[in-house]
């Protein structure tokens, strides 16, 4: 079982916490991870892309040009897809890409990441994180003080107050613990909890 130290906002440590083996200790298996993020990205697509079929023109139906002695092919559309302004062959449609890997596997590909960041010491568990007011500079000097820059914050619950001083500052993201998701884990260098996520992380992966 894995012992990690907790540290507070002056990274001074202040104790340890133990983890569970069935979370941070999983090996890496990247083919799930790569098949719950790309599910993950597709899910963000619009799908709005649209173009016109030559049914779909608003142009009259009068023949272009007579059938005969003008020297030109024969046309009788302006609607052709091999003209300027026609119709699209092919074309794309607003479309649906989201499509969600099965419940077991997204738990599982959670559980490969939060041990590669363990493994790779890009793991830190925070004590506790408050702010009287939001204030940005104040949430900017407590990264200074860990010697963190591009990290992803986990908290048990909402907080105002953190969410809305972290949100102007580059390469920083705080979530609660129900959106912790693959790709925002590997999308930042540091992984931060607060000392009360660590079991409700737990508690949803086991």
């Amino acid at each position: 079982m894995p012992i990690i130290d907790v540290v507070n906002l002056k990274n001074e440590k202040v104790g340890e916490i133990s983890l569970s083996d069935s979370i941070y200790d999983v090996r890496p298996r990247v083919h799930l991870v790569h098949e719950v993020v790309t599910a993950q990205l597709h899910s963000r697509r619009a799908g709005t892309a649209c173009t016109k079929t030559r049914a779909e023109l608003a142009y009259s139906n009068r023949k272009p040009y007579s059938q005969k002695k003008t020297g030109r092919a024969r046309a009788g559309t302006r609607r052709s897809p091999l003209w300027k302004g026609g119709g699209t062959i092919f074309g794309p449609k607003p479309r649906d890409f989201s499509w969600r890997p099965p419940a077991k596997i997204r738990k599982e590909a959670l559980r490969i990441v939060l041990s590669a960041k363990l493994r790779e010491n890009e793991l830190l568990v925070l004590d506790s994180l408050s702010l009287d007011e939001v204030k940005t500079k104040v949430f900017a000097g407590h990264l200074d003080s860990l010697n963190i820059y591009e990290a992803l914050f986990v908290t048990p619950q909402s907080d105002r107050n953190v969410e809305l001083s972290s949100r102007n500052i580059p390469g920083v993201k705080v979530l609660r613990v129900e959106g912790l998701n693959c790709y925002d884990i590997l999308n930042h260098k540091v992984l931060v909890l607060l000392r009360e996520s660590v079991p409700a992380i737990e508690a949803r992966l086991s």
